[in-house]
């Protein structure tokens, strides 16, 4: 039982990948280490239980990863989901640490597989849990409590005591009891804000009402928006964030991977209204799916419909869901409370614009429709073999971009770029350092394994310098 009354080294707030990874550091570096998670020991770990792979710079194969994947390669792929929208000096210097980090997070005990394949095609460039999210958070957290860590769930953070950059204390409320935290220094590592509906109308206005979460309900943005009003600087655009199209049919919070849909590349997408809006075929999916929940969020009702024919249902992983399957085209429609001549013709528009090409999912084919708007420019095959399926989607969020701004130890700058005295952050709360926009599959848990280490070798140094 943690002794809430002492003075720690460093409290840690939250309780996902980067908090553990702050936390082991902070420990190794002979701290005394405090760690708080909002949620329930059964739901710790914010999104990170729902994770699959990080994406880590190497020079070469191992015996989970199919061939090198080098700095300068990564960067390249950071720089074009970001569209330039990133700190190029830390998002490479993240880049050039992550290289150290399948190794060190395998020394807390993560055990890693080999990767899958597929419409993901990221073999070569990340690496899997094996056991997924949850068991890598429970390795983690194992390896926390063989060092003496202390752990505190169902304890919220409600306000911190934070006076000229440097932190004193934090207000916390656990079973109905409030109690103060003092601690030499902090790591903010309690993620975004995306479960926090009304913050999120804020910047979205009444469509928010429409939008899933993908991972937890504790994610509200609390600590981040205390540090925000306390005089730490912000980084990132607030209606930024990590979504993709999810199954419609999802819960509204932790639904996790096993909504997300990946068959947009073999099919068409449309909206209520049975038209194409958006290039379905516009780069590799990994590259590119994280893209798609802001899509549909565009849409009337934010509400679109996946469509492809029966020969393409084996070519994808499926959602937890089946997919709405009819006869024909007229069926599905009524079935999905579409119009049927609209999507009739919308795909029948689709596949006489379809050139001739070799479908291959694992590169840019250039099997694409030519006098459409818009077009698609890869994976473009008819859609003519009955039965017909659908997906209906729907944004899921995954995490937000807003956050504190940091350096490259990690350490909050306050309004006027001065560096706090003790404050640290890793994970989400800080992303949008490095995630201006878009997303790489894996590279939010990269973020957070790289900072979080940072952070708490950084925290302890101060505590115990």
């Amino acid at each position: 039982m943690a002794d809430l009354s002492r003075v720690y080294d460093v409290l840690v707030v939250g309780g996902g990948n980067a908090a553990l990874c702050a936390a082991i550091s902070a420990r190794q570096g002979g701290a005394s280490v405090l760690v708080l998670e909002a949620a329930p020991k059964f739901y710790r770990g914010g999104n990170t239980r729902h994770t699959r792979n990080m994406r880590c710079a190497h020079d070469a194969a191992t015996d989970t990863l199919s061939g090198p994947y080098l700095e300068e390669e990564f960067w390249e792929d950071l720089l074009r989901v970001t569209g330039g929208n990133t700190n190029e000096q830390l998002a490479r210097y993240m880049i050039a640490q992550s290289k150290e980090m399948l190794t060190w997070i395998a020394e807390q005990g993560v055990r890693f597989q080999p990767s899958l394949g597929g419409t993901l095609s990221l073999g070569r460039t990340n690496s899997f849990f094996l056991g997924g999210g949850r068991a890598m958070l429970n390795a983690l957290y194992l390896t926390a409590e063989k060092l003496g860590i202390d752990i505190c769930y169902d304890t919220e953070v409600t306000d911190l005591d934070i006076q000229d950059g440097r932190f004193r204390s934090a207000t916390v409320s656990s079973g109905g009891t409030h109690a103060t935290v003092r601690a030499k220094a902090l790591v903010a590592a309690s993620g975004g804000f995306e479960a926090n509906i009304e913050w999120l109308k804020e910047y979205w206005g009444p469509p928010a009402e429409n939008f899933l979460i993908r991972g937890t309900a504790y994610n509200k943005g609390r600590v981040l928006k205390t540090l925000l009003g306390k005089g730490v600087e912000p980084i990132g655009d607030p209606t930024q964030c990590h979504a993709v199209a999810i199954d419609a049919r999802a819960p509204k919070f932790d639904g996790g991977i096993i909504t997300r849909l990946d068959c947009v590349v073999f099919g068409i997408v449309v909206n209520k209204l049975a038209q194409r809006f958006y290039d379905e075929g516009e780069d590799i999916w990994p590259k590119r799916y994280a893209i798609w929940g802001r899509l549909v969020a565009q849409q009337p009702d934010q509400i679109a419909y996946i469509i492809f024919d029966d020969p393409k249902l084996t070519l994808f992983m499926p959602s937890l869901y089946p997919p709405i399957s009819a006869p024909t085209l007229a069926e599905l429609a009524g079935k999905l409370s579409l119009d049927a001549d609209t999507l009739e013709k919308t795909v029948s528009e689709f596949n006489a614009a379809v050139q001739p090409g070799t479908l291959n999912s694992d590169i840019l084919d250039g099997c694409r429709t030519k006098g459409l708007t818009p077009d698609k420019t890869n994976w473009a095959k008819p859609l003519d073999k009955g039965p017909f399926h659908a997906y209906p989607v729907r944004p899921g969020i995954t995490f937000t971009y807003l956050g504190t701004r940091v350096n490259r130890e990690a350490r909050m700058l306050m309004t006027g770029g001065a560096p706090a005295l003790n404050m640290f952050a890793a994970g989400e709360i800080m992303a949008g350092n490095v995630l201006g926009k878009g997303y790489a599959a894996g590279i939010g848990m990269t973020i957070g394994s790289v900072f979080g280490r940072i952070a708490g070798r950084e925290a302890a140094r101060h505590a115990r310098g």
